[in-house]
């Protein structure tokens, strides 16, 4: 008798937390931790067009049905093994004495567990994190910016663009990080200074290849100052006179 598949309600980013797990029976012992570690070696390896039920199960060394114990569908290996890398953020066992503390942490951790897994960035910016790994940091972070003095809108709107920041850090990083970068980056300077008259800002700016530390330490001071900011601990500067 073939297992039964576990339930399937309508599929949807994330229902893999949100849908009833059925009984162990003829599992083989499997768990959907270890349904994850694989599905993420997996990922880094083949990207997710080299990730299907079937490659899952022959990498694990079961049949494919045996699968559907634990997942349902191919987006649940997705949100297991996002979840999976969030794990590898390291969570403090307590807050920092300034929240500005935990937020850097955690914006620094996460870049470097997405960098980690290239095709990660992707996901955590286009499904809900609601796995316990990924829901565990997300209370460490909204508690810091709470105790900060955030509430309501200003927290969730926070808390939003800390991860969106840090996400398309990533996604930029990734996207430039392939064997012809210096080229690349020769060649587009050179189209800019090309066109300096229309953008002379952007012709007249030098930035050195492989500095992605230090732009993305200095995006990420320059965001904690407007959170120092809007939560008043420091004042803002003036609005400026409008030019004449």
């Amino acid at each position: 008798m073939s297992p039964k598949k576990a339930d399937t309600a309508p599929p949807m980013p994330g229902a893999v937390w949100l849908r009833e797990r059925p009984p162990r029976r003829g599992d083989r012992g499997l768990t959907r931790g270890a349904i994850a570690t694989e599905t993420v070696r997996l990922l880094d390896r083949a990207g997710p067009a080299g990730l299907s039920m079937r490659a899952l199960a022959d990498a694990l060394g079961v049949h494919a049905t045996t699968l559907y114990w634990h997942v349902a569908a191919r987006d649940d290996l997705l949100d297991l093994a996002l979840d999976a890398v969030f794990a590898e953020i390291p969570l403090p066992a307590a807050h920092a004495d300034d929240w500005g503390d935990d937020v850097r942490h955690f914006m620094t951790a996460l870049r470097h567990a997405l960098l980690r897994h290239p095709w990660s960035g992707a996901l955590a910016g286009s499904r809900p994190l609601l796995g316990p790994e990924a829901l565990a940091r997300s209370e460490f972070v909204y508690a810091a910016l709470s105790g900060a003095g955030f509430s309501g809108n200003a927290l969730a709107a926070s808390a939003a663009a800390i991860s969106n920041l840090v996400i398309g850090s990533v996604a930029a990083e990734s996207a430039w990080h392939h064997d012809a970068e210096a080229t690349a980056r020769v060649a587009m300077h050179q189209h800019l200074e090309q066109r300096a008259e229309r953008y002379p800002t952007l012709a007249g700016l030098q930035l050195e290849g492989g500095r992605w530390d230090e732009l993305f330490a200095d995006a990420a001071e320059t965001f904690l100052l407007g959170l120092r900011c809007r939560a008043g601990e420091i004042t803002a500067p003036g609005p400026r006179a409008a030019p004449r």
